[in-house]
């Protein structure tokens, strides 16, 4: 999308999120396609961007959603998704959220001993997937590994004996199991470990329709990265998901409920060059962001690619990139970039993905406009804030004496 980036930039402004439509049906069709079984659902994870736009453009190419939070939901309904394409996925919510997705008729994912007895005490005929920790640690860093000893998501594959006298007890139908051990996963094996492991743990559920993988697909981050091999996954995944299908003697919907790989790729983030400062130490360039629109860096060390729009011809050089938040906010240390000069635009890689999602007010600053480039038109999908926004919702109390 470069080839346009600057245009854009000049037509809405800087900083910005931009997403390539055509890139995330790509995406999602190599994912479909990579797979041979007879029953197969994609549930597109809106925490990784829930932008309405985004989402209807999955609702079109045929997904599902898996969402996290009452309001994920929402906003898949109002968006045209039906109730029963939705996957209800939280953790650590009061048993009053999930009433409320009961009530609205998604499918639901219980994590958790203390909810599974309180759903079976509702006398709710609401089938339910059980959400197993497989007690496997697997993903690229320790905050994205989720299906480990030590993690928060997950009933123990050692309480399962415990969560089936409960089953039992209340009469509770067990529609899925849902397993997800990280993201970031390379190897395939690691879905083929996890796969037989909830295969052995299905035989005690017959009466299950579904299995869910979830998700963890690695995406290529740079030149030479490593990444899951959806094609090599695919093949090596439905032979064992077929053979257990025969097997068992049903035909069992296969699901996975992928992000970061469906639309990562897809987003590039734009941002102008304030000022490059020249230290003892090193070069900075301070662009007009922050970890208030783009944490990923910060927050997980992730890498993203950085290009220089403005000067692809310049010297390469070794630059810090840095934010203009009042704490350390540093994008990229000691990266060549072809020489950077104050107000260049700066394009910022894999911005699909937990990017705008994560993005926040911090220091009072707006947040950023995003557009849709589909079919070879772009679309403003979301304007951009203004000082309107960072007092919506806030109030000045009538107080007669604010100092005694």
């Amino acid at each position: 999308m470069s080839h346009n980036s600057q245009a854009l930039c000049e037509k809405y402004g800087t900083p910005l999120y931009l997403y390539d439509g055509d890139v995330i049906a790509r995406q999602y069709r190599s994912f479909v396609d990579a797979f041979s079984v007879k029953k197969l659902k994609l549930h597109f994870a809106v925490k990784s961007l829930s932008n309405i736009a985004i989402l209807k453009l999955f609702k079109e190419l045929g997904a599902g959603l898996d969402c996290v939070s009452i309001q994920e939901i929402k906003l898949g309904l109002h968006v045209g998704f039906s109730p029963e394409d939705i996957i209800y996925t939280p953790n650590g919510v009061s048993i009053d959220e999930y009433k409320k997705a009961i009530e609205i008729g998604t499918k639901i994912t219980v994590d958790n001993i203390s909810i599974l007895e309180k759903i079976g005490l509702s006398d709710t005929k609401t089938p339910i997937f059980l959400r197993l920790n497989p007690h496997l640690m697997a993903g690229g860093n320790q905050k994205i590994s989720v299906g480990h000893i030590g993690s928060k998501f997950g009933i123990s594959i050692h309480q399962l004996p415990l969560a089936k006298r409960i089953i039992e007890k209340y009469n509770i139908d067990i529609e899925g199991i849902h397993v997800h051990t990280g993201s970031d996963i390379i190897q395939p094996e690691i879905f083929e470990r996890v796969a037989n492991l909830i295969f052995a743990i299905a035989d005690d559920f017959p009466g299950i329709r579904s299995i869910d993988f979830g998700s963890g697909f690695k995406i290529q981050y740079k030149e030479n990265d490593l990444y899951t091999d959806i094609t090599k996954l695919g093949k090596q995944f439905s032979k064992v998901f077929n053979e257990y299908c025969d097997r068992v003697g049903r035909e069992i919907t296969l699901r996975f409920e992928p992000g970061k790989y469906l639309v990562s790729e897809s987003g590039t983030f734009l941002a102008q060059v304030n000022v490059v400062k020249q230290t003892t130490a090193c070069t900075f360039a301070a662009i007009d962001s922050g970890f208030n629109h783009l944490i990923r860096p910060m927050f997980y060390t992730a890498y993203h690619d950085i290009t220089n729009l403005s000067n692809p011809e310049g010297e390469p050089k070794m630059y810090s990139i840095v934010g203009y938040i009042c704490e350390t906010d540093t994008f990229a240390e000691d990266r060549i970039i072809n020489e950077i000069r104050e107000r260049d635009i700066l394009e910022f890689k894999n911005a699909g993905a937990y990017c705008f999602s994560m993005s926040s007010n911090y220091n009072s600053r707006f947040r950023p406009a995003e557009v849709l480039v589909l079919n070879g038109k772009d679309y403003l999908i979301r304007e951009r804030e203004v000082f309107e926004d960072l007092l919506r919702k806030q109030t000045m109390p009538d107080i007669e004496h604010w100092i005694d």
